[in-house]
Order: C-alpha cells, then structure tokens, then sequence
C-alpha cells in the first residue's frame, strides 16, 4: 500500500513540475529577449513561437512540448514499475493521472505565476505515450516495434494542415483519431474515455481564441480556417 501511495505522489510531483517548464518562454527570451505572452495572439504556446520568433524556435518549442508528455509518462511507469514497484493493473492508472497533471502543469505553470498555455502538445505527447497502438513488422529475421497510431495522428495532422494551413486547427481535429484508435485498434473502453477527455482540455482552452479568430472574419468560418495571411493568425 506505502509504494501505491509514494508511486502516485512522486508521480504527480514529478509531472507537475515538467510540465510547468516554461518552454515558449524561455525560447522567446533566449532568441528575441522578449515575453512570449505579450506578442502575437499572446499563448504561451509552439504556434504563437512559431508566427512571432520563428520557424524553428517553433519546432523547438513543439518538440520540448510534446516531449514534456511523453517524459513524465515514461518516468512515471519508471517509478510504478521500478522505483516505487506496484501491482501491473494499477501502472496505467498512474500514468493517466500523470498525463492530466502534466497538461495542468504546462497550463498553470508553477514559474509563471500559473499563466500558461492551452496544453495542446503536451496532450499530443501524453496521448502518443499512451495510445501508442504498437504493431510489430517484420524486417529479415528482426520484428520492429511501429506506433501505428502515433503515425496516424501525424498523417491526419499533416493531410489537415496542408488543406487548411490552420496548424492550431489542424492538430486539434486531428485528436480524433487517439480515441478512435483506442477503440477499434486496442479494443480498450478506458484508454478511449480518457483520449476524449484528454482532448477536450486543449479544444475546450482554445475556445476564446476561436472566437476571437472568428470576430477578425466576421464570423465566416470557411475565412477563418483557411487563413491566408499570417497576420490574421496573431
């Protein structure tokens, strides 16, 4: 019982605090000497780096993100498994609560007063640790591990972000298709529930900017999404 409840505290601790790591932040201060949170549509987040730093500070910000995800759910079945060992069936358990807490932590950061971002790729990275949807190939005499869904997402956010150019669009439909893999690629009810909320948290965060996003195309959808001009995306 003592190793559950280190496991789980540890856990959260350890998440939260990933996930709090400003990452726009310090790359807007390391490549600009400016704040993030006041340029551009002023989100703490890879796609304001991206219009207002840069390209690549962008996929910096992208990639340290999604990597906040997926670190505290590799950490976290590391202490479950290893470190604080617990019963098998409770692992997942863990790393789901882990994956909510590091979400929170990217949005309330604890080194910002608790204003940050609306946790998109740190819920990209957590789903990818989570609904892999391993398929084994074979090549030669060696079978190779292949995240199906994880290449699934990816093909559904590239395919949406070519047709609309809307990135914050594109990879936020794109969350779909976790809780459809969950149900008819790993046939797993709970890991299904779980990627649905766990996409919500981002979409229901990005409402205002969708409204703010429509004001500017006075309310006309289809100009909104396929924006044009990357001013109209600040």
């Amino acid at each position: 019982m003592i190793n559950i409840i280190l496991a789980f505290i540890v856990s959260i601790v350890i998440s939260y605090l990933i996930g709090s790591i400003p990452t726009a932040y310090l790359v807007g201060r390391a490549f600009k000497g400016v704040d993030i949170r006041q340029i551009g549509s002023h989100n703490m987040g890879a796609m304001n780096t991206f219009y207002t730093i840069g390209f690549w500070p962008g996929m910096l910000v992208l990639a340290c993100d999604v990597g906040k995800g997926i670190v505290a759910l590799l950490l976290t079945f590391i202490i479950a498994s290893y470190v604080f060992p617990i019963p098998a069936n409770l692992v997942i358990p863990i790393e789901m609560v882990s994956g909510v807490v590091v979400i929170a932590g990217h949005n309330f950061p604890l080194f910002l007063k608790f204003k940050g971002g609306k946790g998109g790729a740190a819920a990209i990275g957590v789903l990818a640790f989570i609904v892999p949807w391993i398929n084994w190939i074979t090549v030669g005499t060696s079978k190779i591990p292949l995240p199906a869904g994880d290449l699934i997402y990816l093909a559904s956010f590239l395919l949406l972000l070519l047709i609309t150019r809307w990135a914050t669009f594109a990879y936020g439909i794109s969350f779909i298709a976790f809780p459809i893999i969950a149900w008819f690629g790993m046939h797993d009810q709970g890991l299904t529930i779980y990627s649905v909320f766990i996409a919500l948290v981002p979409i229901l965060m990005y409402i205002p900017r969708i409204k703010e996003i429509l004001g500017k195309s006075e309310g006309n959808f289809k100009r909104a999404i396929f924006r044009k001009n990357i001013k109209d995306r600040m």
